[in-house]
C-alpha cells in the first residue's frame, strides 16, 4: 500500500483512535500525513512571528512588552496584545509570571521541580523535553524533542503542525523504546506535557516527573540551548519547501549534532560518545 493510500485512510474525525494511533496501525510515519503547513496567519503575522521567534532566540527572557517595543523598533505598529497572541500561537511564554494569567485544567497535576542542586554526572539519569515553533513558507510548525541532560544528545524528535499532546507522547515512547527509561524527566508546564496521556506514560515506566517553576526558563536549560543551536545551525539558513523537506533535513542535522559536533562542555566529545561514557557510568552506580 502507497503512502499517500495510507494518508487517505486516516480519519481525523475518530473520536475513538486519535491520529497518531491510526499512523502507527497502518505504519505510516505522522510526519508522512501532515504534508503542508497551517496557513491561518496573514502574510504581516507571519513576518512578525519570525522576527518574534528570532529575537526570543537571541534573548529568551523577552517577554510581550520586550518584544511589542522591538516590534514597533523594527517599524510594524502593534499592540501588546497581538503580540501575546502570536506568543500564544508559538508557544512562547513570557519568564516573567502574570496575575490573571490562564490556569492549568483541574485534571492537569503540576509536579515539583526536582533538578534543583542535584548532580547530574550519568546518562538516563535525568531526560528533557521541549516543544519549539519552526517558520515555513507560508505557514509554521512545531518541533518537539527529548534530549539526555547529561549528554545532551537528542534521543528522539518529531514534527507536528499542530500543539496537540499526541506527537510529544509519540516522541517519549519512541526515546523510550530506544534508550530504556531516565530516573527522572523534566519538561515546563505546558498542557501537551501536564496532560494525562504524557504523565501517564512516565508513571507506568517508573519514572519521576519534574516540572520547571511557572515562568522559570533557566529549570530547563539544555534544551533552550539545543533549540538555540538548531535554529542558528540549521533552521535560520534553509528555506523548506514542504514539512517533508523539512523532516528530511532535520534527520540530516540531528545525526550530525549526535554524532559529529563535539562540545567543549562535554571534554569535545560529541553527545553521542558522552552518552556512550555516561552510559557505562550509569550502570556502574
Amino acid at each position: 500500500m502507497s503512502v499517500t493510500e495510507k494518508r487517505d485512510m486516516i480519519d481525523p474525525g475518530n473520536n475513538v483512535l486519535p491520529i497518531f494511533r491510526q499512523c502507527e496501525l497502518l505504519d505510516l510515519p505522522r510526519s508522512s500525513y501532515y504534508r503542508e503547513p497551517p496557513r491561518g496567519e496573514t502574510p504581516e503575522n507571519l513576518k512578525l512571528m519570525r522576527l518574534i521567534d528570532e529575537e526570543y532566540t537571541r534573548h529568551p527572557f523577552s517577554g510581550a512588552r520586550q518584544l511589542k517595543r522591538y516590534l514597533k523598533r523594527q517599524g510594524y505598529k502593534v499592540n501588546r496584545k497581538r503580540v501575546q497572541r502570536l506568543m500564544r500561537l508559538m508557544g512562547i511564554q513570557s519568564v516573567a509570571p502574570k496575575p490573571n494569567t490562564s490556569k492549568p485544567s483541574k485534571e492537569h497535576k503540576i509536579y515539583p521541580y526536582l533538578l534543583g542542586g542535584l548532580d547530574i554526572n550519568r546518562s538516563n539519569q535525568t531526560w528533557c523535553s521541549d516543544i519549539t515553533y519552526v517558520r515555513m513558507p507560508g505557514g509554521f510548525v512545531y518541533l518537539v524533542a527529548v534530549m539526555d541532560w547529561y549528554s545532551r544528545k537528542v534521543l528522539s524528535w518529531e514534527v507536528s503542525v499542530t500543539m496537540d499532546d499526541s506527537f510529544c507522547v509519540s516522541v517519549l515512547e519512541q526515546a523510550i523504546r530506544r534508550y530504556g527509561r531516565p530516573e527522572i524527566f523534566n519538561t515546563d508546564q505546558g498542557s501537551q506535557f501536564t496532560g494525562k496521556a504524557f504523565t501517564d506514560v512516565l508513571k507506568n515506566n517508573n519514572i519521576k516527573i519534574s516540572m520547571d517553576g511557572k515562568g522559570r526558563a533557566v529549570d530547563n536549560i539544555m534544551i533552550e540551548r539545543l533549540w538555540r543551536t538548531v535554529k542558528y545551525e540549521e533552521i535560520y539558513l534553509k528555506d523548506y519547501s514542504s514539512v517533508l523537506d523539512l523532516i528530511r533535513s532535520l534527520k540530516i542535522y540531528f545525526d550530525f549534532y549526535n554524532v559529529e559536533r563535539s562540545h567543549s562542555s562535554l571534554s569535545d566529545r560529541t553527545p553521542a560518545e558522552a552518552y556512550d561514557l555516561g552510559f557505562s557510568i550509569s550502570e556502574a552506580v
